[in-house]
């Protein structure tokens, strides 16, 4: 958890227009907080890619101001360099060098780097040392290019979908690696599909779409704007058009949307619900199909606010 209240992130009125017309980015503020993980989360297309790779300095904005650590990409790029780790979706590496010769590759590009063999270790790849990078299987490959961004000894991890393609114990164990990071006083901005990841891992989250924040707050707070604890989904026999609103009336709920078909309810109380609904279909004889109660995520505060599931594309 962050421990300080320091930015080491912040962007204003950041904005990016290709071809003269298409805005990807579109005035965009953000400022992230020394020692956290900050969670950037959005749909394809929403300017989450072209953000990161601003932030990252491997992109001009059209405008707009970055400032990591007090300093800015034209004035002090070699210093940011030095400052940052960086471990991309598709991490293209050497096929015929080794893991330990590919660490050492990365190694040699900082003047403070971290051991290699300590990053192997912490990596779980100290047996895979002396093994052809085109022989790893895909998680292990994806474990590796995390690694060559902890062996730069950053002081912030960019961190795009890094657990793509890895088994749940791998997973866990990265979690684990990225919490340490944070312990010994490093930040993380992290991007990534699972939104239960998301949920344990960041202090912090921001929701992007159409280039613009559209939520920002602690997953906990995220969770209770939406209006409700507690979500019961349900399908009923008798469908009629528009009947999705009549819903809302229902004691305690507090929003209605419709996903794969059924009816999601967010509420506050599902012992008030419940039973009105129940009493609701049997009034109108109708059937109920299916009925399940959850506890409100970060995947139904995403759902509610841009439309779609993040896996969805």
């Amino acid at each position: 958890m962050m421990r300080t209240m320091d930015v080491a992130i912040r962007c204003k009125g950041l904005r990016k227009t290709y071809e003269g017309n298409v805005e990807a980015v579109r005035g965009l503020d953000l400022e992230i907080y020394a020692e956290e993980c900050f969670g950037l989360l959005g749909p394809n297309g929403a300017g989450k890619t072209t953000t990161i790779e601003i932030l990252e300095g491997l992109l001009e904005p059209s405008s707009g101001e970055v400032e990591i650590l007090g300093n800015h990409w034209r004035a002090n790029n070699r210093e940011l360099r030095e400052l940052l780790g960086i471990s991309l979706q598709e991490t293209r590496l050497a096929e015929k060098l080794t893991v330990r010769e590919t660490l050492e590759l990365f190694s040699s590009f900082y003047r403070h780097p971290r051991g290699v063999d300590e990053v192997m270790a912490e990596m779980a790849l100290a047996e895979k040392s002396n093994a052809w990078v085109g022989k790893l299987s895909g998680g292990q490959k994806q474990r590796l290019a995390v690694a060559t961004a902890l062996v730069a000894n950053p002081r912030i991890l960019f961190l795009d979908e890094p657990t793509t393609g890895l088994d749940p114990q791998s997973r866990r164990q990265l979690w684990d690696v990225i919490r340490q990071f944070q312990q010994r006083g490093g930040t993380v901005l992290l991007t990534t599909h699972y939104m239960d990841e998301a949920e344990r891992l960041a202090d912090r989250i921001a929701i992007i779409d159409h280039g613009l924040t559209i939520a920002l707050g602690t997953p906990a707070e995220l969770i209770e704007r939406l209006g409700g604890q507690h979500m019961v989904e349900f399908d009923a026999s008798g469908k009629v058009p528009g009947e999705l609103e009549s819903w809302r009336a229902l004691p305690g709920v507090e929003a209605v949307h419709e996903e794969d078909g059924r009816v999601v309810l967010s509420v506050r109380e599902p012992h008030e619900t419940i039973p009105a609904l129940l009493a609701n279909l049997q009034n109108h004889q109708r059937h109920l199909l299916h009925l399940t109660t959850r506890q409100a995520s970060l995947e139904d505060v995403f759902v509610h606010l841009t439309g779609r599931r993040m896996r969805e594309e």
